[in-house]
């Protein structure tokens, strides 16, 4: 008996497009619409499996159980090693498979990484998921993480990455409400471009759109989905949404007026696949359904969003043979094997970076007799949100302990211990043998951990657990730390007189003792009297006065003050830390800080004083092991900063302003001195550069020049280095980047020896964004290019002439989003908005010739009168060459014009806020 032949999807030999083809046309109109959701349905009868979208692998496989713990993301970026990451990725991927083969069902293979939104503000509370504050970088970082999770297999993807998160989202406050407002250069220039690199590489097959809204519009509803994304390669491109998005846009968003019309504008705007209610289907199913019977969706338009969904699917090798899957075989002890721990550790030693070095107190020696190792990071590992579960724990303690034995180290945590007195009562906060919070007259004793943003943890002493609330609301101290989604171990104090009241920050409540003694959380609060019963910080100094070096591991808890859903009002060290750093100085002079954070910190006071800074991001479970090796110098720091630390927050622009350019923000831009600028990072010896040349003097906007210099080890040791290279363009029609990274190599050099750096610059890449023509623009224009160690620390320079064009003056046909200069506006689609009276939009080197009247598309949605100004040169005190009043509906309106000829700066000056001008035209 012959067996039948497969059914066209399932023959390999077939063309992609085909083979879609005939699975769709065999799909049932239910079926079809059931593939929309993140959960998808097995159809059995054509043999599909369930498929669900969105498996969390940012630097290890999350919410899984025990896998590789790699270094945070923007730990994996300060490697300066796109090879390296993309070794990591390839591990990540080929545990995202091996956890897929246990639960097919449960761990999908479309995973949600990279994250790509370039780290404009240190204090995002996502920080640690993103990799630079440069788009270029963000890109080449991505693109090495993608292509690992993807694979390298022709036909088959390992994992399907998918970029995180489109569009302009760096704030967590009210960040489903916010609209980040994003001028054409920024767009193009910035934000685009981090993007662009993976997508067009093939590192990434699908995007996620963020919460937020841009100029007005909800990101998931952006026409930039299909009409730039999707430009950029010839595959499908699955476009999945943030998790209970969709219904922001009828919910918080109030951008449609029911559930039915905001499905169906995301499907035409190019969302592919619904991550709402969880498990439950139905919700998303009856509104897709309730949208083609409105007829505000067509059968086509499903059709579109599951040939996408299915192209990846097929990709995945989900219809093909298992055996031609090079994937599909994977053994189940790859998952934290022998090779991914070494992989660990040498991701987590290469991120290290040397902020500060001198007096040589590092490399220590191993013949140190005595090391105190110190502080809240020490002795534990912190997991985000996004992280594995650790397989097992290095701890900073642990790799110096292993260097050096237990007799050689003491080791103190370096917290405040205390106890918490009911006011004006003789009872104290106590935990019981079960473990639940009540008053007593036995002084209960907590460890007293500060993690900044006035949030602290509760640890109690008797049994070592910190305090938190169960889902009763039952005060227990049972967790081992802050933990979870929804923290709720964590406290402030509030100062009241002599007393503190204690909040639980999660809830809001404050600690309440009744008269029978029970401890709960309630509006009213108990006053309490904290007093300190071991000064943590005096404690530790006591043991770093009698070691040869002290060594104080400090830092962020991941969960708590920055995080998703919550951004940093500060940078600041937590006080308590930031004491604890001061007074093991004062008892040794010989003091190595080794911060361990998501996020820089101003730290001033510990630069100025101390001989020797380290800093990484979270290190995953090898961290301890790493940081012995560049402890002890068995390794170089070879770390590098992809992000600005700055003196303080004053350095920086409000949260929500996006405008890079106008605010001057980012290394591109910022005139200030920072505390570590962008590319930092010292090394135990020392570099020469020398003999900077190009491969010619100029170059057409269509051509390409090879720079090539020489970095030499001067020093006595063997050491890393990352060459750096920069350019400036010199004159412009616009505000340039006051430096911009062009591109760099890792050099390992022994003493004495010198290698020759090559990078090539593309004409093209040194353009920008010109927006009297709204396209991609080379000037002809003199540019710096510059080498060296660090984005300030530029040690050769010469010019380059590119030979590109000149922007012709603007005739009086403006789009109002086309403004050069603009004060107290914001940005409605393709429209801009006052905020406030005199404001204004300025557009230079308009060319008029005696126009006499002028089409103004203009709105006034205020509650009085309102007018738009047009004046010459200043915006105050500029001839006056018209006005117009606009009305409540955007229409034309025409404005008569005082003759003028010549090329000049036009302003749109507006009266009050909340007039809308979306052009100008003759």
């Amino acid at each position: 008996m012959r067996t039948p032949a497969p059914p066209p999807f399932r023959d390999p030999a077939r063309p992609t497009g085909a083979r879609i083809d005939d699975l769709l046309a065999r799909l049932t109109p239910d079926e079809k619409v059931a593939l929309l959701h993140q959960y998808q349905p097995p159809v059995p009868r054509l043999g599909l499996d369930a498929f669900r979208t969105g498996t969390e692998a940012l630097h290890g496989v999350a919410w899984l159980g025990p896998a590789t713990v790699f270094p945070q993301a923007i730990g994996l970026a300060t490697t300066w090693n796109p090879d390296l990451v993309r070794a990591v990725g390839a591990a990540v991927g080929d545990e995202v498979r091996v956890f897929h083969r246990k639960d097919p069902a449960g761990v999908g293979l479309n995973v949600w990484a990279p994250v790509v939104n370039p780290l404009r503000d240190p204090r995002w509370g996502r920080n640690e998921e993103g990799y630079a504050e440069d788009p270029w970088l963000t890109g080449v970082v991505a693109t090495a993480y993608g292509h690992g999770l993807a694979g390298d297999d022709p036909s088959y993807l390992r994992t399907a990455p998918t970029l995180k998160h489109f569009l302009a989202y760096n704030n967590e406050t009210d960040r489903c409400t916010t609209s980040s407002n994003l001028p054409p250069r920024v767009l193009h220039e910035y934000e685009l471009p981090a993007f662009r690199a993976p997508i067009e590489s093939g590192a990434a097959v699908g995007v996620m759109p963020s919460y937020n809204l841009v100029n007005g519009r909800p990101a998931h509803l952006s026409p930039l989905i299909n009409d730039v994304l999707r430009t950029w390669t010839g595959d499908d491109l699955l476009v999945v949404s943030d998790a209970y998005a969709p219904s922001n846009l009828f919910g918080l968003q109030q951008y449609a007026p029911d559930g039915a019309t905001a499905y169906a504008a995301a499907v035409k705007a190019g969302v592919d696949s619904f991550t709402q209610d969880d498990t439950n289907s139905s919700p998303t199913i009856d509104r897709l359904r309730e949208a083609l019977e409105c007829g505000l969706l067509t059968w086509a338009d499903i059709d579109t969003a599951v040939r996408r969904v299915l192209a990846i699917r097929l990709r995945l090798g989900e219809f093909d043979p298992p055996e031609l899957d090079p994937y599909r075989g994977l053994e189940p002890d790859l998952v934290n094997c022998p090779a991914h721990r070494e992989l660990a550790q040498d991701a987590a030693r290469q991120a290290i970076v040397l902020l500060k070095h001198e007096c040589q107190v590092l490399p220590l020696s191993e013949a140190v007799q005595r090391v105190a190792v110190i502080g809240p990071l020490a002795g534990a590992l912190r997991e985000d949100w996004y992280a594995g579960t650790l397989p097992y724990q290095i701890t900073a303690l642990d790799g110096i302990v292993e260097r050096l034995g237990r007799d050689r180290v003491q080791y103190c945590e370096g917290v405040d211990r205390v106890t918490l007195r009911i006011a004006d009562s003789s009872s104290y906060l106590t935990v019981g043998p079960d473990a639940v919070l009540r008053a007593g007259r036995e002084p209960g004793e907590f460890d007293l951990f500060d993690w900044g943003g006035d949030a602290f943890a509760l640890r109690s002493v008797r049994n070592g657990q910190h305090l938190s609330v169960s889902d009763d609301g039952e005060l227990v101290a049972d967790q081992p730390g802050p933990n979870g989604w929804e923290v709720k171990q964590t406290f402030r104090f509030v100062q009241l007189g002599g007393n503190v009241l204690i909040q639980h920050l999660h809830s809001g409540r404050y600690l309440h003792v009744d008269a029978e003694g029970a401890i709960s959380l309630a509006d009213q609060a108990t006053p309490f009297v904290l007093d300190v019963v071991v000064d943590g910080a005096a404690q530790a100094a006591v043991i770093a006065a009698r070691a040869d070096v002290a060594i104080v591991v400090a830092g962020n808890h991941p969960l708590v003050n920055g995080r998703e859903t919550e951004d940093r009002d500060s940078l600041d060290l937590p006080a308590a830390q930031d004491r604890l750093i001061r007074q093991i100085h004062a008892a040794n002079a010989r003091t190595v800080l080794v911060l361990s954070s998501s996020y820089p910190f101003a730290i001033g006071w510990a630069q100025q004083h101390l001989p020797a800074i380290l800093w990484s991001a979270h290190g995953g479970q090898e961290y301890g092991r790493a940081l012995a090796d560049v402890l002890f110098g068995d390794h170089d720091p070879a770390g590098r900063l992809t992000q600005t630390w700055y003196d303080s927050a004053a350095d920086l622009p409000d949260l929500l302003d996006y405008d890079i350019i106008t605010t001057d923000a980012t290394y591109l831009y910022y005139r200030g001195t920072p505390l570590y600028p962008f590319g930092h990072g010292l090394s135990y010896t020392s570099f020469r550069y020398a003999d900077l040349r190009l491969s010619t003097p100029s170059i057409a906007s269509d051509g390409e020049v090879r720079v090539t210099f020489t970095v030499t080890n001067t020093g006595d040791r063997p050491g890393t280095e990352v060459a750096q290279l920069y350019t400036r363009q010199q004159r412009s029609r616009v505000k340039q980047p006051l430096r911009q990274l062009r591109g760099f190599r890792r050099l390992s050099l022994a003493p004495g020896e010198s290698a020759d750096v090559e990078l090539t610059v593309a004409a093209t890449d040194l353009g920008f964004w010109d927006v009297t023509r709204d396209r991609h623009c080379v000037e002809s224009a003199r540019h710096s290019v510059m080498a060296g160690r660090s984005s300030t620390d530029l040690r050769l320079t010469t010019t380059l002439d590119v030979r590109g064009e000149r922007i012709p003056p603007r005739t009086l046909a403006l789009a109002a989003t086309s403004f050069d200069e603009y004060c107290g506006i914001t940005l409605y689609d393709e429209s801009t908005v006052s905020l406030e009276p005199q404001a204004w939009l300025a557009f230079h080197d308009v060319e008029l010739n005696s126009e006499t009247a002028v089409d103004v598309t203009a709105a006034n949605r205020g509650t009085g009168p309102a007018t738009i100004e047009l004046r010459l040169d200043d915006p105050l005190h500029g001839e006056l060459l018209g006005t117009v009043r606009p009305t409540g509906q955007l229409m034309p309106i025409t404005g008569q014009l005082v003759p003028v000829t010549g090329v000049h700066t036009l302003y749109a000056v507006f009266s009050a806020a909340d007039v809308v001008l979306e052009s100008l035209t003759v």
